[in-house]
């Protein structure tokens, strides 16, 4: 096996909806710790007491809000630093600033609860934006929305409105085809989980559905977020 060059210059990064199952956290874990991956953004995590439990304590775990956690996000590597957004996060939204080495972002973990408008969400995404000011962000959210125009089988009314509104601003899906679907159950398979940034488009690599088990309904997504591509000054966009 060649040298891993993934090092410092790369930010390992997995997405997932754990569905509150705690045999789906301690799978996680397991996966994190052997491929040592930095950053887990995860919708509907294991609670206890409306908060999520089954990580491990070496871990920071974001959350905001005093009702059940539906999101969350997980830092296991201890360089990069990060500062909860609390003015715009709650149980279903995370927001993190982010920085390691020259690489400074904002990291959105968010749940689309499927019996809410998604107008809502996306006006949260828009007062997100709005904090923001340009820098770069990166949303991972279960969106619960369907659309073929990432690669779904079919499109919702969901997901013709969340495709409305992307045509409205400079956000990116980065979800990529793939044989396989990230969420699976007796009743179907969609790709409802997406991945989505702005400016942090020309940083990300490797994008995949995961082919490992993740013991939920829902797939690994993996990716790599690079600190050297590009234009990094982050304060340039204030």
């Amino acid at each position: 096996m060649g040298m891993d060059c993934t090092g410092p210059e790369q930010i390992r990064c997995i997405q997932i909806n754990l569905q509150h199952s705690k045999s789906a956290t301690n799978n996680l874990q397991k996966i994190t710790d052997t491929e040592e991956t930095d950053i887990l953004f995860a919708q509907e995590p294991y609670v206890y007491q409306n908060r999520p439990v089954g990580i491990g304590k070496k871990y920071r775990v974001f959350t905001a809000g005093t009702g059940k956690h539906r999101t969350a996000i997980i830092i296991r590597n201890d360089n990069i630093d990060a500062i909860l957004i609390s003015k715009i996060s709650d149980e279903d939204t995370v927001v993190l600033e982010l920085i390691y080495n020259n690489l400074e972002f904002y990291a959105v973990s968010m749940f689309f609860d499927i019996q809410d408008q998604i107008e809502n969400n996306l006006n949260k995404i828009d007062e997100i934006r709005k904090l923001t000011k340009g820098r770069k962000i990166l949303i991972a959210a279960d969106t619960n929305a369907r659309s073929k125009t990432w690669h779904d089988h079919s499109s919702n009314s969901r997901g013709k409105k969340l495709e409305e509104y992307l045509s409205t601003t400079q956000l990116h899906i980065i979800n990529e085809y793939s044989e396989k679907n990230i969420f699976n159950n007796t009743r179907g398979a969609s790709n409802i989980d997406l991945t989505i940034t702005d400016n942090l488009l020309k940083h990300i690599l490797d994008w995949e559905i995961s082919e490992e088990e993740s013991l939920a309904d829902h797939n690994y997504i993996k990716f790599k977020l690079s600190t050297k591509r590009g234009n990094t000054d982050f304060n340039t966009a204030k």
